[in-house]
């Protein structure tokens, strides 16, 4: 099976769970977006967050994406930059308690932080605080970090660095592996819309969007918007929610279902894991259709918990779901 490595904002969620949606008008944080703070602004949410019940995981899309493949047992490794510090100690022992090969980096300032609210109907919002994170540079990548593996996962998020991205897409493409991006949030693709249309046109093999992305990217709706992006790489994914996804390989196109849950926690997650399942299938060998629904299997799965880590025992159901298909 092919391995798979993520480069990306190596975070850990603090996450806590609104009654209503006033605490985001107060922090100025438009409710479905991702936001980077300052300092300053992680002390103020801190303080809220001290009086609130919170829920610790990891995070950071790419590193949500490995950890789902790697449950589901695929070869993982992943790339990103953490503080000398206890978020960091935490983020370090979930990659190695779950078999992913540590290529972490350690920088001076503290480790980044996304502070998670989850609305009353599951939507997330973040606050993110990128420390440590946003340090990892250009000049902290060899060849030898992605030698082994046939896939190289970025997120999005990562697109303030040109340099670094491109610098990370050069070596991964000597090192022969092909290239996935996850465009992570569509006030992200509006603010670099330039540089994301560079990526995808020339370096990029497969792209995951959900329809916000979609439409900030192309200013078309999801199925137009396939039509544009798959005219640009090889595989193009937007994913609709509980709609489903739409996924297009030159004239094939399949619309896959979403799975149906009874109720949904928090979305955190939910378009990264459907990520991680369409990696799975796709290194598996398995048909668009089939790594779609493997896609929809995890990110329904995802969206029962709290946070975007699943229980163990919960990988064994997983598992067998995949093996019916």
């Amino acid at each position: 099976m092919d391995k798979i490595i993520g480069l990306g904002n190596a975070l850990v969620d603090v996450l806590a769970t609104l009654k209503d949606d006033t605490l985001l008008d107060e922090m100025g944080l438009p409710k479905g977006s991702m936001q980077l703070i300052d300092d300053a602004k992680l002390q103020q949410i801190n303080e809220r967050f001290s009086r609130m019940k919170t829920h610790l995981a990891t995070g950071g899309a790419a590193a949500n994406t490995i950890l789902g493949l790697a449950c589901l047992g695929a070869g993982t490794g992943f790339i990103g930059k953490i503080g000398n510090d206890a978020y960091g100690n935490f983020f370090r022992a979930n990659l190695q308690r779950n078999g992913i090969e540590d290529k972490l980096l350690v920088s001076d300032l503290p480790s980044g932080v996304a502070s998670t609210f989850i609305s009353p109907d599951g939507e997330r919002t973040f606050g993110t605080y990128l420390g440590a994170a946003s340090t990892l540079k250009a000049e902290d990548l060899t060849l030898d970090m992605f030698k082994g593996y046939a896939y190289l996962l970025i997120e999005g998020y990562l697109v303030q660095d040109h340099d670094m991205i491109l610098h990370a897409i050069e070596l991964a493409k000597e090192a022969g592996l092909q290239i996935c991006l996850d465009m992570a949030s569509y006030n992200i693709v509006e603010q670099d819309h330039e540089f994301f249309s560079l990526l995808i046109n020339k370096y990029v093999d497969i792209v995951f969007a959900n329809e916000e992305e979609a439409k900030a990217f192309t200013g078309k709706e999801p199925e137009e918007a396939l039509d544009v992006i798959a005219k640009m790489c090889s595989i193009a994914i937007v994913k609709l929610g509980a709609r489903g996804s739409l996924i297009r390989k030159g004239t094939e196109e399949v619309h896959v279902h979403a799975v149906t849950v009874d109720r949904v926690i928090d979305t955190t997650g939910a378009g990264d894991y459907f990520a991680a399942g369409f990696l799975y299938g796709l290194t598996c060998g398995y048909s668009l259709e089939k790594c779609g629904k493997i896609g929809s299997i995890l990110s329904g799965s995802i969206i029962r918990v709290i946070g975007a880590e699943m229980p163990a025992e919960w990988w064994e159901d997983i598992k067998t779901r995949i093996s019916e298909l």
